[in-house]
């Protein structure tokens, strides 16, 4: 008898190995563009935390295209939930729909990138569906797509080169370029590099009348170009209490109405230097003023675009001066800045090396060295629910200059044929990522050059001599 039982025993445990052996087998996958620790999970029905440990992953905002992933839970993904990687789910035309057809959204999806997917725009979809709010839908909600069907280029195969997007379209759809200028002296140079956008920065003081940047706005549209506003405060190292929420949104909301395409609501709130000391808070910014000012924005004037803005690319915090851009954006991501901004505004002016570079910045291995690492952080946190703007993107080049302060020593060896290659890779790189909705060139013309604290000229694609090197190779980028 005791042996019956140690046979019926053995027979039970083997059956639940073979019943329990796939779901405990690990599988590998490819990390595609796009892709977030989040979305990988849910795909293969497994766990961010899982993951993590699996792969020994320090930080999971912190993966990158081509890195193999250990999946220790289930060997393929499940069916028809989540689907893969460079494939577009097929739409399902509904009975009498005349044209129509309907698209379930997924993990990440946002109504701009759907409709650039089906090649229609957020108000058609907004209206057919009845949507009070476009920055909230969410995953599994059946969307009606009135006469669309999936463009060609919008969301490549695993390992495939994409398609690039339509032509730079401005706020509406499409990637975007441009630059900060001084004014559009430089209007005929901006249009040779196929940019579309300009970038003026207005520092607002309490007082001040939206009529302030009226001229600004008309000089942009009188020239054919779409403007965007960066406004932040005008006082550098505020006083804490000092700055005067309600009067700065009350601001923007009049600057709005005077027709702006978009307006980035501050600039490096994550650093005292624009920032009141002691009061440097993601959730204080997200719930005193993004989103005050993003009501305020739209109830003005619905087709500006409102940009979170840029924190500071920087790595120090100690929560008082200030806070890791990194550790700023989870926080901003936990207040809910997604349903308040229509694009995420993101810095970038201390690369060294190629965009496509990973390592080899002179400066060290930190993630804002580096231009695929940034974007990655930036939009993973996010979970990828908005697209980035660059509102400011550069690159630094002493040539023609009398060399660089201390604290740019990293761009000691960067040439004016570097800094024109690198901007024009980088902007191929965004305009085939679908990550990224804009960028903002920093900067066209500016003269200003300090060779002890500030090379904002070294910076500008016209260089010294009156040449752009960079123009030709933006323009080949974008066009």
């Amino acid at each position: 008898m005791k042996r019956y039982w140690w046979v019926v025993t053995l027979v039970v445990l083997i059956a639940m190995f073979l019943a329990v052996g796939p779901a405990l087998a690990q599988t590998t996958y490819t990390v595609q563009p796009g892709d977030t620790l989040y979305g990988i999970a849910g795909r293969f029905g497994t766990t961010v935390p899982a993951i993590v440990a699996a792969n020994n992953i320090e930080n999971p905002n912190l993966i990158y295209v081509g890195q193999e992933l250990v999946i220790p839970e289930g060997s393929e993904p499940p069916p028809a939930t989540t689907p893969a990687p460079g494939t577009t789910p097929t739409p399902t035309p509904p009975p009498g729909s005349g044209g129509q057809t309907t698209y379930v959204v997924q993990p990440g999806d946002t109504l701009y990138a759907i409709a650039r997917r089906f090649g229609t725009n957020v108000p058609t979809l907004v209206a057919a569906n009845n949507i009070a709010n476009p920055n909230l839908i969410s995953v599994g909600q059946t969307l009606i797509i009135p006469g669309g069907s999936p463009q060609p280029g919008t969301t490549p195969a695993p390992g495939a080169t994409p398609t690039p997007p339509p032509p730079p379209s401005g706020g509406s759809g499409g990637f975007a370029l441009g630059g900060q200028a001084t004014g559009m002296g430089a209007a005929g140079r901006m249009r040779e590099a196929g940019m579309t956008w300009v970038k003026f920065q207005h520092k607002w003081s309490p007082g001040d009348a939206p009529s302030v940047v009226a001229g600004r706005i008309q000089e942009a549209h009188n020239n054919g170009f779409k403007v965007l506003l960066s406004i932040p405060g005008a006082n550098l190292y505020p006083a804490p209490g000092e700055i005067d929420f309600n009067a700065y949104v009350n601001f923007l909301a009049g600057v709005a109405a005077l027709g702006p395409d978009a307006i980035e609501v501050w600039n490096e709130q994550n650093i005292d230097r624009e920032w009141p000391a002691g009061e440097i808070s993601p959730t204080a910014y997200v719930n005193n003023v993004l989103r005050p000012a993003y009501n305020a924005i739209k109830s003005a004037n619905g087709n500006v675009m409102v940009i979170s803005g840029a924190p500071a690319p920087t790595g120090f915090d100690n929560g008082t001066n200030a806070w890791a851009d990194n550790r700023y954006i989870a926080g901003m991501a936990a207040a809910g800045a997604a349903s308040v901004t229509d694009c995420i505004g993101v810095h970038y002016n201390a690369g060294a090396t190629s965009p496509h570079a990973r390592s080899g910045h002179p400066g060290g291995s930190h993630y804002s060295w580096y231009y695929g690492p940034m974007v990655e952080v930036y939009y993973n946190a996010f979970g990828g629910a908005r697209d980035l703007c660059f509102t400011e993107l550069g690159y630094v080049s002493a040539d023609g200059y009398p060399g660089l302060p201390p604290n740019f020593a990293w761009a000691a060896n960067t040439s004016v044929q570097e800094h024109a290659q690198w901007l024009g890779e980088v902007a191929a790189l965004a305009a085939n990522d679908g990550r990224v909705r804009m960028i903002i060139v920093f900067n066209v013309d500016f003269t200003f050059y300090d060779v002890n604290s500030d090379p904002q000229a070294g910076y500008a694609i016209i260089r010294p001599d009156g040449s752009c090197p960079a123009c030709a190779t933006l323009a080949n980028a974008v066009n």
